[in-house]
């Protein structure tokens, strides 16, 4: 029977997004104290259903799903195949490692039996009691049962034993699936991962004045600081422009620019990189949901980031690394003409076309836009992000065709350039293309 806590919650979580709470609707509307109204609502905060604003109250928020790119769970897998717990649920929250397909006798099973593993094996009953005594977890697949000694062991072990209504092949490749997607993931820098820190971070009070920011100024050698109220709520940010011919008695909270540009940790740098880059900007506050101060991030940061996470190679392959992973650079080093720059060299396979056999449009765009950023890489030795496209697909590019990309430099300034690109087949244009890319800053 579900606690008073876990129906205050299960209300919570069905009101609508932007609803205002407190403790004492609920504790009315429920029929409970309010004492425990308060520390549901509290839980409620920290697994992310409510926030608190300040002059605002506590509202409903759209739940954000912690983010355990770097861990599966075996409770992950359960709601991956859709599986059923037959025991052992106390193991849920452990670590996946590896999988095992059980496809061999006992003695041969051992070897592949590690810790931490899962065997995926059908209604083997000697099979699953190895498993789970060598620290392994149990998925039955085919919608197979267990025995009520199996489940014992299961539950005194603490160690999963699942079972699925799929079959071994689509299990496992549902599984591979979710590893290979949490690599990606991992491989994804967010402002979380670069950002300054509050402890770290210097900072002006509302209340400061502009005699405050000349000192404030000359210890640090910084000329951008966040202003915050006592609460540490952001209320804006001040630079060397907004103090420039300012008497040092006036107060900083004045002069500020209000309403500043902000980041939290959850975005992903690809995404702050772009707003600075284009804006101008040389800082910017990372703050949380209620607009309170957790940090800052630097142009700087965020470009040594973005640099760095081009020249790594990823752990695991996404789509667009698949669909760029076969482009062939031809070198045209050549005596009679030195000018003549490299071409792009990609043969279309089954998986990259549409249903009449054509390259799909989507694929074309990737291979485009790809051969701009490795053209402005190979001349100026600078990283790049797409900003805009517009492709002109003229005729049909079939399967198993081998195609050529050449590129030309239109525009180069100090944030974006331009790029013209044509492809051909046999020596005939099949599509042109225009790419506009934001020029990252060398570190």
């Amino acid at each position: 029977m579900a606690t008073k806590h876990d129906l205050i919650l299960e209300h919570i979580e069905n009101l609508p997004v932007g609803e205002r709470i407190s403790v004492r609707s609920i504790a009315k509307n429920l029929g409970v104290s309010e004492g425990t109204a308060y520390r549901a609502i509290k839980d409620a905060e920290n697994i992310g259903l409510v926030s608190t604003i300040q002059r605002v109250g506590t509202i409903r928020i759209e739940r954000k799903l912690k983010k355990n790119i770097e861990r599966l769970t075996f409770g992950e897998v359960v709601r991956i195949i859709e599986g059923d717990v037959l025991g052992g649920s106390n193991g849920l929250d452990k670590d996946l490692n590896k999988f095992v397909i059980g496809a061999m006798t006992e003695d041969a099973m051992r070897r592949y039996i590690t810790p931490g593993s899962l065997l995926i094996i059908g209604n083997r009953e000697g099979a699953q009691k190895l498993a789970l005594q060598d620290g392994a977890a149990v998925l039955i697949t085919g919608g197979f049962d267990t025995t009520p000694e199996i489940a014992q062991l299961a539950d005194d072990l603490e160690l999963p034993v699942l079972s699925t209504t799929y079959d071994s092949f689509t299990v496992a490749t549902m599984i591979n699936r979710a590893l290979s997607d949490q690599l990606i993931k991992k491989d994804i820098m967010q402002v979380s991962d670069i950002y300054m820190p509050l402890e770290k971070t210097v900072y002006l009070q509302a209340g400061d004045t502009i005699s405050n920011y000349h000192r404030l100024s000359e210890k640090t050698g910084h000329s951008r600081f966040p202003v915050v109220n006592k609460s540490m709520r952001l209320l804006g940010v001040v630079t060397a422009k907004d103090v420039l011919g300012k008497a040092d008695s006036q107060m900083i909270d004045r002069v500020m620019t209000r309403d500043p540009n902000v980041v939290k940790p959850s975005m992903s740098v690809a995404s702050v990189s772009h707003q600075m880059i284009w804006d101008g900007l040389e800082m910017m506050p990372v703050v949380k949901d209620d607009l309170s101060l957790v940090g800052m991030v630097s142009r700087q940061d965020v470009m040594k980031a973005m640099q760095l996470v081009q020249r790594q190679p990823q752990m695991s392959n996404t789509i667009s690394d698949q669909v760029v992973g076969d482009i062939v650079t031809v070198d045209t080093d050549r005596e009679d003409n030195p000018l003549e720059k490299p071409y792009f060299k990609f043969e279309v396979t089954p998986q990259m076309v549409n249903s009449v056999g054509t390259i799909s449009f989507g694929v074309l765009s990737e291979l485009v836009a790809n051969v701009a950023q490795r053209s402005i890489l190979m001349d100026q030795r600078r990283n790049t992000l797409i900003e805009q496209m517009n492709l002109h697909y003229l005729r049909l590019i079939q399967l198993e065709s081998e195609i050529e990309i050449h590129s030309r430099t239109l525009e180069l300034g100090r944030r974006s350039a331009k790029v013209d690109l044509e492809v051909y087949i046999d020596n005939v244009i099949v599509a042109k293309a225009i790419v506009v890319c934001q020029v990252m800053e060398r570190s």
